[in-house]
């Protein structure tokens, strides 16, 4: 008996575009993996067994079966998209547990291209924090479960990691996407501004937050993205040579980089030099300001969410994420250090076609109730671990986690690629050249 649970989004949808199983027996042995896996994980607010069932059914009905580049395929979605039928509940109390009349339009691309929506994934309150937890549980990286998923696309990335789903849906507001992808050993590409449909929150964050896949595979992760972007973003066969330039510096002042995932930033660069690519070490040049930059522009974002929401239900460091960032709110909307950001970092990538980065600067918390503590310990721990992926929200271009090695623990690590505005089929054409260069596990070993 073929096991499906486990295999990748391209090996499910040609199996049931070829008629060699059926959507519902697909996504009924996801459904079956979930039971058994997420108490342990948290990466569901919300399953839709029996509604899935049903979509199924209808996927396996559909004339256009066989043209269905997901056809069949399970999908995870971010509680912050909505779902027809569905509340989208934001990861609070406060949200109203009222059904969605409509799918969110990346959500509706997904759908259209064959993809059978299991449920709905744990977020931070409001999505605002890097570790995943609040009234509706925790969210667990697979590889080690006494270790938080990230945030807030972690209940996303778990569920992938887990091989609950082989793809998720999430969104990347200061690095919400490619966080959790990096702790739990996955692909997420965070498009550049404008290539996918935002609309997510109120003003999407000043318009830094972008939706994006979540994948254990290149090949899904551009599969994906072409559903995402409705656009065919092919492999191609001949590799472009590129310069890359690698830094392993921290973009914020007084945080350093931990020797494991400076020391994969640096194997990767010789894998990609060794593959013909010109590489070569350079720091971007980060202001001084961007600390406080990324931190007002957090925080507005935050504030801007909350209105409307009754803040007797929001956790108190919500609250105080808002409180802070009302006062920036009418700065922030001006985009002018975004653009004087953008302004300071172009010469660089007129000369560098990519940068690779670590990808975090060291491994994610500890799997914990963070929204019962105080606010200045969540941001300086979320500072600490993450200070690489906030630069590339405020610029807007696109950026992606790509799995490389492991910790010193045995769980996945991993490095960053930036690119130019455009050039996500170039990051994914590089991060494919790495996945064959040095393969990754791609499920963890739960059972």
């Amino acid at each position: 008996m073929t096991t499906w649970a486990g295999r990748t989004a391209a090996e499910i949808a040609a199996a049931v575009r070829e008629k060699r199983v059926t959507p519902r027996e697909v996504v009924a042995e996801h459904l079956a993996r979930i039971e058994l896996l997420d108490a342990r994980v948290g990466a569901f607010r919300h399953l839709r067994a029996a509604a899935a069932l049903t979509e199924a059914d209808e996927v396996a009905a559909r004339t256009d079966l066989a043209e269905l580049p997901l056809a069949g395929v399970p999908l995870a979605v971010k509680d912050n998209l909505s779902v027809r039928g569905e509340s989208t509940r934001n990861g609070s109390a406060a949200t109203p547990d009222t059904p969605a009349d409509q799918d969110h339009v990346t959500v509706a691309r997904l759908r259209a291209a064959g993809a059978v929506v299991v449920g709905l994934t744990n977020v931070p309150e409001l999505c605002v924090f890097g570790t995943t937890d609040g009234v509706h549980g925790i969210a667990r990286n697979p590889w080690d479960t006494s270790r938080t998923a990230g945030g807030s696309s972690g209940g996303s990335a778990a569920a992938v990691a887990a091989g609950m789903v082989p793809i998720a849906i999430g969104n990347d507001g200061m690095g919400s996407l490619r966080i959790p992808a990096a702790n739990c050993g996955v692909l997420g590409l965070k498009p550049g501004h404008g290539t996918v449909p935002a609309d997510i929150g109120h003003g999407d964050w000043f318009g830094m937050s972008e939706n994006g896949p979540l994948a254990t595979t290149t090949e899904d992760a551009r599969l994906m993205f072409s559903v995402l972007a409705a656009t065919d973003v092919v492999r191609v066969e001949e590799s472009v040579i590129r310069t890359v330039a690698l830094s392993v510096r921290s973009p914020l002042v007084g945080v350093t980089i931990s020797r494991p995932y400076a020391a994969a930033a640096r194997e990767a660069a010789e894998l990609l030099a060794g593959a013909g690519h010109r590489v070569r070490r350079a720091d971007p040049p980060y202001p001084v300001w961007l600390g406080t930059t990324a931190l007002a522009h957090w925080t507005a974002g935050t504030a801007v969410d909350a209105e409307g929401l009754d803040r007797r239900r929001l956790t108190r460091r919500t609250r105080v994420h808002a409180a802070v960032g009302r006062r920036f709110v009418g700065s922030v909307r001006g985009g002018a250090r975004r653009e004087q950001l953008r302004e300071r970092l172009e010469p660089f990538f007129a000369e560098h076609d990519v940068l690779l980065t670590p990808a975090l600067a060291r491994r994610g918390p500890a799997a914990a109730d963070w929204h019962a503590r105080g606010w200045l310990r969540n941001v300086l721990a979320n500072t600490n671990y993450s200070p690489l992926t906030p630069p590339w929200n405020l610029t807007g271009w696109p950026a992606m986690t790509v799995p490389f090695g492991t910790l010193p623990s045995g769980v996945p690590c991993a490095v960053q690629l930036v690119g130019r505005p455009g050039s996500e089929a170039g990051l994914l054409e590089l991060a494919g050249q790495l996945e064959e260069l040095r393969p990754w596990r791609r499920t963890a070993p739960l059972g």
